[in-house]
């Protein structure tokens, strides 16, 4: 069996675990017996090679592998004592309570305030969505850049820009958990600084599980890392410890610049 990395929350449930996860395209594994905990209101970091798993175990926290043919996850996601794989489990809610921002900013072909509303406007909500909006675009630290243009075209903003607006998009649905997929590998040195921190921000309110290539990037912005390599979870703790002390030779290998 493989080993369980069980992080102290200090008391405090688990956000997600994972037990046992494993996804397959076909007959072929690309992760394996994955199991850990991530606790709440923390940043988890998931490093490694590229086509290690780290993207494809993302996607299995909601349910994203869903829409990918071919994919079978295997394992329990846990999510408030529920498998999020039980049959009587709605993976649309799944993603409004599990949000998700990719590599690539993907505003939709709509104004700012639209992109941010439109989550809202599609769960039906009733309340006051000017508010809603303001208070997302605040979130993703957007609000001061864009609030006398909200009626211009998100594709008129600046790349970083765009991937705050992504993020506030999915901010606007109320989260519990948001799922980041190397946000800041397609943007420049201050872009990318914004988002970070941005991310330390918004830790006081979500849980936050990161992809990221970027070593230091893991190092600066994470609490927990955890390093895949070819499948398997090799190693799983606070990331200081990671990148300080790691206990396996391959995750040692792997941060140092040896390999990958």
């Amino acid at each position: 069996m493989a080993t369980i990395y069980d992080i102290d929350a200090g008391g405090r449930a688990p956000a997600l675990e994972a037990r046992d996860v494993s996804v397959y395209y076909g007959d072929k594994e690309a992760v394996r017996r994955v199991s850990l905990t991530v606790p709440a209101n923390k940043v988890v970091a998931l490093i490694g090679p590229s086509g290690c798993g780290k993207s494809t175990l993302l996607r299995c926290f909601n349910r994203m592998n869903d829409l990918v043919a071919g994919a079978r996850v295997e394992g329990e996601v846990l999510f408030r004592g529920k498998n999020l794989y039980d049959a009587d489990v709605d993976p649309v809610e799944v993603r409004r309570r599990i949000g998700m921002v990719f590599q690539k900013p993907n505003p939709f072909p709509k104004s700012i305030y639209d992109n941010t509303a439109f989550g809202p406007r599609v769960n039906g909500f009733d309340g006051e969505l000017d508010a809603l909006v303001e208070e997302s675009l605040r979130r993703a630290a957007l609000w001061d850049e864009v609030q006398d243009r909200l009626n211009e075209s998100a594709y008129a903003l600046s790349g970083g820009q765009q991937q705050r607006l992504c993020i506030a998009r999915t901010l606007a649905v109320k989260p519990e958990i948001v799922l980041m997929d190397e946000p800041a590998s397609a943007l420049d040195p201050i872009a990318t600084q914004r988002i970070e921190e941005l991310i330390y921000e918004l830790k006081k309110d979500y849980t936050i599980i990161i992809v990221t290539h970027n070593m230091q990037q893991a190092a600066r912005v994470s609490d927990y890392t955890a390093f895949l390599y070819l499948g398997d979870l090799i190693e799983y703790g606070p990331t200081e410890s990671i990148f300080t002390n790691p206990r396996e030779e391959r995750t040692e290998a792997y941060v140092t610049g040896r390999f990958g």
